[in-house]
């Protein structure tokens, strides 16, 4: 007897910059779960890699004037969740832009009988620094603590929070990951750069001027992406519209930790030492001291991080991240670059 097939309704979700660090990694969680998975991208040849990962290339940028979405319902009129994972810099007029987009999207999912939820990324910069490590007092950001970015990150910090007045036509929750890594495009990708370069010096040596009690506290990228869909498939969708979630792993490294396994990854006989001049890029990736809880999304969904620390599997995450630069891969094309520049100051 042949056996029956039972059509199981399944859900969509539309991940805006879908080919970038964090959207990218959304996008492979919600095909693993079993989503219908549309992601926005503005160039063609981004959207021949999504489509070899099973996701639906939509092709357009973010505008008041986008077209995008006529393109998306040929697919589709209806989506459960939208995610944006989308940055310009300065970001208010862009913030602006997206709203006008999603709420046309909401209009028309709604008009067909399904109302979306929105996921709008933003991240823990938001809040600014806390103490070093071992600093009298240190406690962690929460999502009650006061957002304090620098100057920046301003627009993104509190245009992000928009979202939230939409009311009308979807639910919302704004989401602040920490720095995350893993595979490719990480910031954290500095770090390795300037290793590689300093082990090729005769001094084997590594300078950094900045304080080895910093807070390093990361995700791994498929963690992060895990907590999205966390929020999108837990069932209280009222325990999750209006509100803001952190998203980090259970503990933190520091500096000290990162540069000692750095030292042994590259033969650093040197050293990694403090010392060497100021550069911009060093004190934001490398002396951004900051300690992050992210228990409320943990007790709410379950969610939790499994993946190692930076420091803890250092050669894996090293390997990956050549292995990237060896194709040529964009993200780790443009920490390249800024490595580039920040050299003089950092001596290696």
């Amino acid at each position: 007897m042949a056996a029956q097939v039972n059509p199981v309704a399944r859900k969509t979700v539309f991940v805006t910059g879908a080919n970038g660090y964090i959207g990218s990694a959304v996008c492979r969680a919600f095909v693993r779960a079993g989503w219908h998975t549309y992601g926005l991208v503005r160039r063609r040849e981004a959207a021949d890699t999504l489509a070899g990962e099973e996701i639906i290339p939509v092709i357009g940028s973010i505008s008041k004037e986008a077209t995008f979405l006529e393109d998306l319902y040929k697919h589709t009129k209806t989506v459960d969740v939208v995610v944006s994972c989308t940055e310009a810099i300065p970001f208010g007029a862009h913030c602006e832009a997206l709203l006008v987009s999603l709420q046309k999207l909401a209009e028309t999912s709604n008009r067909n009988g399904v109302r979306p939820l929105v996921l709008m990324s933003s991240g823990c910069k938001d809040y600014g620094t806390t103490g070093l490590h071992g600093s009298p007092g240190l406690a962690p950001h929460t999502e009650e603590s006061p957002l304090k970015p620098m100057a920046i990150l301003v627009e993104r910090t509190f245009g992000t929070l928009k979202v939230l007045e939409h009311t009308d036509v979807f639910d919302a929750a704004v989401l602040r990951p920490t720095p995350v890594f893993g595979y490719d495009s990480s910031y954290y990708g500095f770090a390795l750069e300037l290793a590689a370069a300093a082990a090729k010096t005769a001094e084997r040596r590594l300078e950094l001027p900045l304080d080895f009690n910093t807070i390093l506290h990361g995700c791994h990228i498929d963690d992060c992406a895990e907590a999205y869909l966390a929020l999108a498939e837990h069932a209280d969708r009222a325990a999750v519209a209006g509100q803001s979630f952190n998203i980090s792993a259970s503990r933190y490294d520091t500096l000290a930790s990162v540069t000692k396994a750095l030292e042994a990854e590259y033969g650093l006989t040197g050293g990694v030492v403090r010392g060497g001049g100021p550069a911009p890029s060093l004190d934001i990736v490398l002396g951004y001291s900051q300690w992050v809880d992210s228990t409320k999304i943990r007790k709410l969904t379950g969610w939790t991080d499994k993946r190692m620390l930076l420091s803890e599997n250092l050669h894996a995450y090293r390997i990956a991240y050549e292995e990237a630069a060896r194709r040529g891969h964009e993200g780790v094309l443009k920490v390249k670059e800024r490595v580039t520049v920040d050299f003089a100051a950092a001596k290696v």
